[in-house]
């Protein structure tokens, strides 16, 4: 037992082996101009820089009446409507004495107005304004969104659909982004077959090729799916091979990393050349994980436990592939803390990601339940949760209702 320990403590850390895989981006992949219709998703490789003022005048943001506040205080004070300001189509001349218009929201604030008198206090008879409550100061006012010239997005901010409507507004069409990184997916296991197929008593259906291409389209990467490759080091070879022609940013490969005699990977990139940076992990589900280079490509294993493959791939696959398009908070800690809904026992010596349930309590506090079954294999429990309960290293035992920390996969 005490051998084990002292292995598992010389494993390198989480943080640590984040540390070392961001650390190998010396750069963000290259930029490209996209039409900001096609630009969901994808990072900035340069400002957007606001090319008009919004609003570009003084507009309304109430339906009502333009007016000078200080000719209604007076009791019984009257106002001759003059003419009509509507979104595009202003009105022409400035305000005289006593003179007021019909305004809406989003329509210029005619000149000499300063106040905007809200339709349900206004009452209209012959042409005259009167007023049954003062009105207001409901001006959008010049530059009250950003002026023209303003850095509206900074480079490294992705599109997100607020994202595309403020660009939008600044008058942009065509944005520079930084292109999708390359991501080749090899899959490996002589018990593998794709969905769909005559599966024999000895073999599973390959679903990590599935989640992993999902989450490089997350992170805004470009998946090359190879396909599956069998447990022999010459197949193994050829993936490789096959994707550095594909030009991969990230070679991704999924399974065989452990070190069992079928488990082929490692030697296969170590006869193609790889440069290892390190290999096995404080982590459950995950510690088989590889990480290194392959003459321009870096090279990300994964375990090939289907939830160990997703947990490392949210980890560390999508904080590099944001960090390869320049973002700024590849590295932020993303998560929270809540409170925890049932008793764990201690942590031993491996960070420990559970899956877990989320729902509120009476007094509105998210709470996180673990699942029953934890095991690596299991899809099932990994859907059903919202959430992953992260457990440090040698964390002592919790009682339910005390605070946990929580990475969220999904919201309630």
């Amino acid at each position: 037992m005490g051998k084990a320990m002292a292995g598992e403590k010389a494993l390198l850390s989480v943080d640590a082996a984040l540390v070392k895989i961001l650390a190998s981006v010396s750069a963000p992949v290259g930029s490209e101009d996209l039409p900001l219709a096609d630009a969901l998703g994808r990072t900035l490789a340069a400002d957007v820089v606001a090319r008009r003022t919004q609003p570009p005048v003084d507009v309304s943001a109430m339906d009502g009446y333009a007016v000078r506040a200080a000719e209604l205080a007076a009791p019984g004070a009257r106002l001759k409507l003059v003419g009509e300001s509507a979104a595009g189509k202003g009105f022409d001349a400035a305000l005289h004495a006593n003179e007021c218009v019909r305004i809406f929201t989003g329509a210029p604030v005619p000149t000499g107005a300063d106040a905007i008198l809200l339709q349900e206090d206004a009452v209209v008879e012959d042409g005259w304004l009167a007023a049954k409550a003062p009105p207001g100061p409901h001006i959008r006012t010049k530059g009250l969104d950003f002026i023209e010239g303003e850095t509206a997005l900074s480079a490294g901010t992705r599109f997100g659909p607020v994202e595309l409507a403020l660009a939008a507004s600044t008058n942009t069409a065509t944005v520079r982004v930084r292109r999708r990184p390359r991501v080749a997916i090899i899959a490996s296991g002589d018990e593998l077959a794709p969905p769909g197929s005559e599966l024999g008593p000895a073999q599973i259906v390959s679903t990590n090729n599935f989640t992993t291409a999902a989450l490089v389209t997350e992170a805004g990467g470009a998946p090359i799916d190879l396909g599956i490759f069998r447990d022999d080091l010459a197949d193994l070879q050829r993936a490789l091979g096959l994707a550095r022609q594909a030009k991969a940013d990230v070679i991704l490969t999924l399974g065989g990393a452990s070190v069992g005699e079928r488990d082929l990977l490692r030697p296969a990139l170590e006869k193609e050349g790889m440069t290892l940076d390190f290999w096995r992990i404080a982590m459950r589900p995950g510690k088989p994980l590889i990480f290194g280079s392959l003459g321009d490509a870096l090279v990300l294993g994964l375990p090939g436990n289907p939830v160990a493959a997703f947990v490392c791939g949210l980890l560390f696959l999508k904080p590099l592939l944001r960090a390869m398009q320049g973002d700024p908070d590849a590295d932020a800690d993303r998560t929270e803390i809540v409170l925890l809904g049932s008793k764990l026992p201690a942590n031993k010596a491996r960070r420990d990601y559970l899956r877990a349930r989320l729902n509120w309590n009476a007094e509105g506090q998210i709470v996180a339940t673990p699942q029953p079954l934890q095991d690596s294999s299991l899809l099932t429990e990994l859907v059903r949760s919202q959430a992953l309960i992260v457990r440090e290293i040698g964390e002592a035992a919790a009682e339910a209702g005390e605070p946990c920390r929580i990475l969220r996969l999904r919201e309630l």
